[in-house]
């Protein structure tokens, strides 16, 4: 009988969870599949799906993965240093907290000041200007659009190498080094093979999302770097061909199901 009561409540606490699940991930999913078997003009196809492996969508395709392969790097290359030094600097909590702050705020204001501050007479050309390089077109390049895609991505990334790094056990460095092996050695043999976990999980949060961005490739890249997230705006708002917006947003989920897959797969044989 305790048993049994147990299980109903179990349910009854899980069922917020499993609605929530339903209605707001399984529902939406449902609804992309089901336009995406229809075209622009309301005709049942799968002529969407042959579209979707044209040279001009496998291209975007590639566009897509390669900007946020660099996304996810360059946020992985500054993540792990800044974690591990905050890990032995005091009051580390305090300077996490500095670093997480900015993604408190909207997504577009932080856009529209890199705007301002790329911008021809903004601070970084007046920097320029200053040390004798001159102004130089920093707004609407790739560069300035993988900055400020790092920039907003990085708090992302450095919190779960933070936390992977916290609870390393120090006992294992320490018989690193009475084995006689130097920093470099302890850092590729203990500490990053130990903190993997840590860095399969930021890349999770940094590489799908960077897949479908959308807005900066309009206001930071000025539609010079065109991903599947551009193009899905591009067929529901501008052409209004829901069917090959919802194909394209099929293949991304798609996508990012297997990119999880992929980098969580040490965890659940942990797990099991």
């Amino acid at each position: 009988m305790q048993v049994q009561n147990s299980r109903v409540t179990k349910l009854v606490y899980a069922l917020p969870y499993y609605l929530w699940i339903l209605l707001f991930v399984a529902l939406p999913i449902a609804l992309i599949v089901y336009y995406s078997f229809f075209d622009i003009h309301g005709n049942l196809t799968l002529h969407n799906y042959e579209k979707f492996f044209t040279p001009v969508y496998l291209k975007l395709t590639l566009s897509s993965f390669w900007y946020a392969f660099l996304i996810t790097i360059v946020s992985l290359t500054i993540a792990y240093p800044v974690a591990y030094l905050l890990t032995k600097t005091r009051n580390s909590q305090i300077w996490l907290l500095l670093i997480i702050a900015p993604s408190w705020i909207n997504l577009l204001l932080k856009a529209y000041a890199f705007i301002g501050i790329f911008s021809t007479y903004g601070m970084a050309n007046s920097f320029l200007e200053t040390i004798g390089i001159g102004t130089k077109q920093i707004l609407f390049t790739d560069f300035s659009f993988i900055f400020v895609s790092v920039y907003i991505f990085i708090p992302f990334m450095i919190l779960p190498i933070f936390n992977a790094l916290n609870e390393l056990n120090p006992t294992f460095l320490e018989a690193a080094q009475d084995m006689g092996a130097s920093k470099w050695t302890a850092f590729w043999r203990v500490i990053f093979p130990l903190t993997i976990d840590g860095v399969k999980s930021g890349c999770q949060v940094v590489f799908i999302p960077a897949l479908s961005l959308f807005m900066l490739t309009r206001l930071i890249a000025g539609n010079r770097v065109i991903t599947l997230g551009t193009a899905i705006e591009e067929h529901f708002l501008v052409t209004q061909d829901w069917g090959m917006g919802s194909t394209i947003a099929v293949f991304l989920i798609i996508i990012m199901f297997l990119f999880m897959i992929v980098t969580g797969s040490r965890n659940r044989k942990r797990g099991a």
